[in-house]
């Protein structure tokens, strides 16, 4: 995720390898608001899942980080896999679930190891999958994930759209509308915070180096963050 309002358009980042082109979704995709939803077996698998093991914050928030990073893929001429872009953003707050409630990892890397055991289960080939895991895991680092493939790219896009509202007035009034409809974000805001905290409050050093440590800093009475500075400092190295 970005720190800024400006919304973060890929520098030609490198296409991945058979990706389809974003202006012909496959026979297996419906659509919302012009924007191809995957409906494909693999798909529905996906939502299924996601739907059993996430209560409704996570089930829509997830889904509009899908189509609004479709909807930048598109506006943007990307060619990536609706698919792999769609598993990606439905797994990517995985690990903010109480399946992961005692997981000392970070929740990222919890989020895509369920993705690519997933994929790599229903035959999808490992440097597929790995395109998903990397845009999980990538997702709350800034900048790096534009400069990567789009299916990775487009993840942190969707995530930055709809948790920090970067380019939120470059989104078409309709389209926004028509999302959030489909997908409601009633008292988001609060809702998400919490559900961070929930999901980092037992593995606190995970947030080192990582935008979450504001979440802690927010919500955590005794938590101290780690200082890069001072770590250095205090090394057992003499010099």
């Amino acid at each position: 995720m970005t720190p800024n309002n400006t919304p973060s358009t890929p520098s030609s980042p490198p296409s991945s390898p058979s990706s389809p082109s974003p202006s012909s979704p496959s026979p297996s995709s419906s659509s919302l608001a012009g924007i191809p939803v995957p409906d494909s077996r693999l798909a529905r698998e996906a939502t299924e899942l996601v739907r059993d093991v996430t209560d409704d914050l996570i089930y829509h928030h997830s889904h509009r980080v899908y189509l609004f990073g479709a909807h930048h893929g598109l506006r943007h001429n990307l060619a990536f896999d609706p698919e792999l872009l769609y598993v990606g953003a439905l797994f990517h707050d995985l690990g903010l679930t109480e399946k992961f409630r005692t997981s000392q990892q970070r929740f990222e890397i919890d989020g895509a190891d369920e993705a690519r055991a997933f994929l790599t289960a229903r035959g999808i080939p490992e440097d597929r999958a790995r395109l998903v895991w990397e845009g999980i895991a990538l997702h709350t680092t800034p900048e790096i994930p534009h400069h990567m493939a789009p299916e990775i790219a487009l993840v942190t896009a969707g995530v930055e759209l709809d948790v920090l509202g970067i380019g939120y007035d470059t989104l078409p009034p309709e389209t926004r509308e028509a999302v959030v409809a489909a997908h409601p974000r009633p008292d988001f805001k609060p809702r998400i915070l919490r559900a961070f905290h929930a999901g980092l409050a037992h593995r606190p050093q995970t947030a080192f180096g990582n935008v979450k440590a504001d979440v802690l800093d927010r919500f955590e009475a005794d938590y101290t963050r780690p200082n890069f500075v001072r770590i250095i400092e205090d090394s057992p190295w003499p010099a």
